[in-house]
């Protein structure tokens, strides 16, 4: 009787890096789900989410040989999705320069329908203004120390610290609601 060994992510990144598009596609399979909810999250748009997705994927493929193993295959590629999700971000900053900055979570609302109040979590997370969200995806969601998500964002861990406060205040005036 012949036994089937399971095969490990360890081997499925290795056999990726020698150019088996098989065995990334398993790796695909395994971290799709969760790179396209940290992108929804971070986004707060199906269709942007889902471009993003891709994207961290495609950079995944041209920059596996430079993975060390000195972390989870997984860690690593959300780490690249948090990057692509970021440069998006910088690369549309004049679009993104009509967004204000407030307290006044109403100025984040569709005003044309009437206001509701927001019951769903995930709903109230995506009228955070994105620096508060992102940080609050990251921390609260994602796990990521202050200092880590510092690095990621190019801040300080004080701002990141403040931000997670803001974006906590925010969720819970909407929630009261």
């Amino acid at each position: 009787m012949e036994e089937h060994k399971a095969i490990t992510e360890t081997d499925l990144v290795t056999r990726a890096q020698n150019g088996d598009t098989t065995a990334f596609e398993q790796l695909y399979r395994q971290n799709v789900d969760r790179i396209y909810a940290l992108c929804l999250r971070i986004t707060a748009n199906i269709s942007r989410a889902e471009e993003l997705t891709q994207q961290a994927f495609v950079r995944a493929w041209e920059k596996l040989y430079s993975f060390r193993r000195e972390s989870a295959f997984a860690s690593w590629l959300h780490r690249i999705a948090v990057n692509v999700v970021l440069v998006d971000y910088r690369t549309n900053q004049r679009r993104m320069a009509r967004i204000e900055y407030s307290d006044d979570l109403e100025s984040y609302t569709d005003n044309s329908d009437p206001p509701e109040v927001i019951a769903d979590l995930e709903q109230a997370i995506a009228l955070l203004p994105l620096k508060a969200r992102t940080i609050l995806v990251l921390h609260d969601i994602e796990g990521y120390q202050h200092e880590e998500i510092a690095i990621m964002l190019d801040i300080s861990p004080g701002t990141s610290k403040s931000q997670l406060h803001r974006a906590h205040k925010l969720l819970r005036e909407r929630l009261e609601q």
